[in-house]
């Protein structure tokens, strides 16, 4: 390899004698060109007496640079030159050592490593050299060597890990092995990317190698993607797009997805030069984000470019009641203002606007909110009590905060723990106490963890009748061991309680983060229906752990979880692993997701300048030899040169002084000859490059030219005379009809073909008839018109034996043609544009026939189905002479009489063809409309 470019050279050495050009550069410009003859009188040598001493004439140096190019690449030749050459090793004879890194940013670009690795394998096959193949992942066995047949077989089976590799554990197998094999020669395929500890690896494998042969192939591959910290915020949904090299601009598409891979939405993202990282946003109303269980980058199959999304990331809806009078006259100050600034970022509220408490919570009910919040709301009526109990008991969520109204109640079930009535004041003149500050937070609450504020203080709070099950519902205590907070499971929902209230009267607890913090721990638990989250102490049977559900390969696809996977906590919020594999944990109904990034997580470059190595790129293409292209080159350019010298000592000139009548001969020849053959085949390519152009700029009817002079001007009148009604009554503004030949015309540009059967006519060659037969399989329509019910109208079972219908017979015989029948009364054809009974043309007896729709019953013949699948009838037919009827001269009178001649048989029959067509071009929409009545009573059951 060359720097950057993906060229080497089999022969280097070669390369040598270009340090012989300047040389042959010298040599060049002293030899003299030969000298041009020129004729003149002796008497000329008196005037022109040349001197003693005379400077020889040089080559013109464009000339010598010339040949000078030539010589290169001649020499480069010899020296094989490949691009795109095969990732090679050092050349040496020792044992080969191939270190893979298999995480999930190797993902992306697998197949290019791969491919490295097995030209490796055969390089060293074709040495006889034994092979050990090392992915970083399997720290748990030494590398071993193998033959080369057994290692290719082994790198067949590897696939990447779902999750980041920590190379570092691999540095005690390979130390081992390389104490165990001597010399040795190693190649790391890296994807370049440092998910954690990269520069720990590469000091330790510096450490390593010592002064063995090493190759680093990096490069050369698409960069890896990934995908971290999605967040459901308050407008929209967005998350973090990653890439390790901070190169040109890069951009893409997430895609959302749901619980059943069905596509949500997509948002575009797009990476500035430098830039590392990235967001993409989706715009979607909450109940749509609220869906989104997979966000993936497109185009890119890697574990770590899909996001899961579980519950947690479900923006939940949260109800917010206050029973205090002072909300709306000083909005600033009321509970609300302090629930709704901390609530907000994660959560979508809901409060009631100038209505009664229980009012605004049977609302709430209503909606099945999974949260609701009750800011010093008292007493409550039986009937919502009862529903607030079965609520609780199917997963809501009920947050309770204290105030005066609450401190007033003497028995109120809807909190965890019995309260004593009254509350206890802290820090006023009437008390020796002093307002107390928070303790550390129950180590099996929700709060666990949770850094305890020195800066907030209660003043009041209502408290809690001692008994046995206190300390374990306690999730937040104050410094004299009252309770702050208390919870309790109950069914599958919670009930928590603030023993202060909402605002700044008895705490400073609302103006703190930490209140901000416990909140969104709260929201965080609401909305599961099988495990109540964690810290709920109440129930000892609750699950600690979930066991893996399905989850995802190095690739990004689903599956089920491997051998290696254990169970996670169910509050489990860390980075996949090889024991936590990423993918779903739980219960099918309310999973856990874990993914290979943490949302903190961020991707680097791997730096591996530290380790003194040979560098190479992977490559997708194939290696080419530039031997024979230079040759030619230089081959050429000698020609040139030839050329030139001839051109200045004046050959050229008399040789084409002496031939010049053969030579314009000759050239005159060379260039009539293939104009001779050319103007047939570019004058038909030319006629169908017209035609399809034509055919495509607009929408046109077309009918089958029959050769009948007369039979194909009425055609075209009448199917004019179509045209002109469409663009008049209807939206449709097609252009003029096109005469088309079956035999050599292409059909699949138009929609709907009028063909008219001339009674005796020779039969269509059978390639004319395979383009019907393909165009109408292709979803095409045909109509051929018999034009002659007037001579023998059919009998009761649509029969008619007239000339037309016997050549129709005929042509028909050679097509594929469904089963027909009489248009059903019932038919889309018969309410597309116009509701129609019949299809009346210039004539009324005859009958119209299309494609037979499936019956649903043998015996019913009534309840029949309005189409008969997602396609139109590719072929109807009739004898009623539409055309005829639609012709029109050019003052636009009619052309032909109508018979029997009724007053509006002309415009049924306009509106015939109007809804013929119509039907050619909408039947797919139409035929749902048929449905709509059957489809509104299906739903309304």
């Amino acid at each position: 390899m060359i720097g950057a470019l993906p060229l080497s050279f089999a022969q280097p050495l070669l390369l040598i004698g270009l340090l012989a050009l300047p040389a042959l550069w010298f040599l060049l410009r002293v030899m003299p060109p030969r000298p041009r003859r020129v004729d003149f009188p002796p008497t000329r040598l008196l005037f022109e007496i040349a001197p003693k001493e005379e400077t020889p004439s040089r080559t013109p140096w464009w000339l010598t640079a010339l040949r000078m190019l030539a010589a290169a690449l001649v020499i480069i030749a010899l020296a094989g030159p490949i691009w795109n050459p095969q990732t090679a090793a050092g050349g040496s004879q020792a044992p080969l050592l191939i270190l893979l890194d298999d995480g999930w940013s190797a993902a992306s670009s697998w197949e290019a490593r791969i491919k490295a690795a097995d030209e490796l394998i055969a390089e060293a096959d074709s040495a006889r050299r034994a092979v050990a193949l090392a992915p970083l992942s399997e720290t748990a066995r030494d590398p071993a060597l193998m033959p080369a047949g057994t290692a290719r077989v082994s790198l067949r089976q590897l696939a990447p890990k779902p999750y980041a590799v920590e190379r570092v554990e691999a540095l005690p197998g390979i130390e081992r092995f390389l104490k165990t094999a001597g010399d040795t020669e190693l190649v790391w395929l890296t994807d370049g990317v440092d998910t954690g500890r990269g520069s720990d690896f590469v000091t330790g494998l510096n450490r390593l190698v010592q002064n063995r042969s090493v190759t680093i192939v990096e490069g050369g591959a698409p960069p890896a993607h990934a995908l971290a910290a999605a967040e459901n915020a308050a407008a929209k949904m967005t998350v973090k797009v990653l890439r390790a090299q901070s190169g040109g601009v890069d951009a893409g598409v997430v895609r959302a997805l749901d619980a059943k891979s069905a596509p949500i939405g997509e948002a575009r993202f797009s990476l500035a030069p430098g830039a590392t990282e990235t967001e993409a946003a989706f715009e979607l109303p909450v109940e749509l984000r609220n869906d989104i269980a997979r966000l993936e980058i497109a185009g890119e199959r890697s574990a770590g470019a899909v996001q899961l999304l579980d519950k947690r990331w479900r923006r939940r809806g949260v109800g917010i009641v206050s029973g205090a009078s002072s909300d709306t006259a000083q909005p600033l100050l009321a509970a609300t203002f302090y629930l709704t600034r901390a609530l907000s970022p994660f959560a979508d509220l809901r409060q009631g606007e100038r209505t009664a408490p229980q009012q605004v919570i049977a609302q709430f009910l209503d909606q099945k909110l999974p949260m609701i919040v009750l800011a010093d709301v008292g007493a409550l009526s039986p009937e919502i009590r009862q529903r607030l109990d079965a609520w609780i008991e199917q997963g809501g969520v009920l947050i309770r905060f204290a105030g005066p109204r609450l401190a007033r109640q003497d028995d109120d079930d809807l909190v965890p723990v019995k309260l004593r009535k009254g509350g206890r004041s802290l820090g006023g003149s009437l008390t020796w106490e002093k307002p107390q500050q928070l303790a550390a937070f129950s180590g099996d609450g929700p709060f666990a963890g949770l850094a305890v504020p020195s800066d907030v203080t209660v003043n009041r709070q209502v408290l809690a009748e001692p008994d046995a099950t206190l300390p374990g519902k306690s999730w937040a205590s104050l410094a004299d061991g009252t309770p702050l907070v208390t919870g309790e499971h109950r069914g599958k929902g919670l009930v928590t309680l603030f023993h202060v209230s909402a605002d700044m009267r008895w705490s400073n607890l609302p103006m703190s983060g930490t209140f901000v913090e416990m909140l969104r721990r709260l929201v965080d638990m609401s909305g599961y229906t099988s495990t109540p989250g964690a810290g709920v102490a109440a129930d000892p049977n609750a699950a600690e752990t979930v066991s893996p559900l399905r989850n995802l390969d190095g690739f990004g696809a689903f599956g089920p979880p491997p051998a290696s996977a254990k169970p996670i906590p169910a509050d489990y919020r860390e980075r996949g692993s090889a024991e936590h594999p990423p993918g779903f944990y739980g219960p099918a109904d309310g999973p856990i997701a874990v993914n290979a990034l943490a949302a903190a997580d961020r991707i680097a470059p791997l730096d591996t300048s530290a380790i003194n190595a040979r560098r190479a790129a992977y490559s997708n293409a194939e290696p080419r030899d530039l031997r024979g292209m230079l040759l030619a080159s230089s081959l050429g350019l000698f020609l040139l040169d030839a050329l030139i010298v001839a051109v200045l000592g004046g050959g050229l000139a008399a040789l084409l002084m002496r031939r010049r009548r053969a030579a314009t001969a000759a050239l005159a020849l060379i260039i009539a000859l293939p104009l001779a053959s050319m103007p047939l085949p570019l004058r038909a390519q030319g006629a169908k490059d017209d035609f399809a152009i034509k055919a495509t700029a607009q929408t046109h009817l077309a009918y089958v030219i029959t050769g009948n002079a007369d039979v194909d001007a009425i055609v075209k009148a009448g199917m004019s005379g179509l045209t002109l009604f469409l663009a008049q009554r209807t939206a449709l503004e097609a252009g003029e009809p096109v005469g088309v030949d079956p035999a050599r015309d292409e059909l699949s540009f138009f929609p709907l073909i009028y063909w008219p059967i001339i009674a005796g006519g020779p039969k269509p060659p059978q390639d004319a008839l395979n383009k019907i037969d393909a165009y109408m399989k292709q979803g095409g329509t045909v109509i051929f018109d018999t034009r002659d019910a007037i001579e023998a109208p059919p009998d009761p079972n649509g029969a008619s034996q007239t000339p037309g219908m016997i050549t129709l017979r005929n042509v028909l015989s050679s097509l594929d043609v469904p089963e027909l029948e009489p248009v059903p009364r019932e038919h889309v054809l018969t309410k597309t544009f116009y509701l129609l009974r019949d299809f009346p043309g210039r004539f009324t007896a005859g009958q119209t026939w299309v494609e037979a729709l499936p019956r649903e019953t043998d015996d019913d013949d009534t309840t029949r189905p309005a189409r008969g699948g997602d396609g139109v009838s590719p072929i109807i037919i009739t004898s009623n002479d539409l055309a005829g009827a639609w012709a029109l001269r050019p003052d636009g009178q009619p052309m032909l009489p109508l018979t029997p001649g009724e007053p509006r048989q002309r415009e049924f029959a306009f509106r015939a063809g109007v809804n013929i067509v119509m039907y050619t071009l909408t039947g797919n929409y139409k035929a749902d409309q048929v449905h709509a009545p059957a489809l509104i009573e299906r739903l309304g059951q």
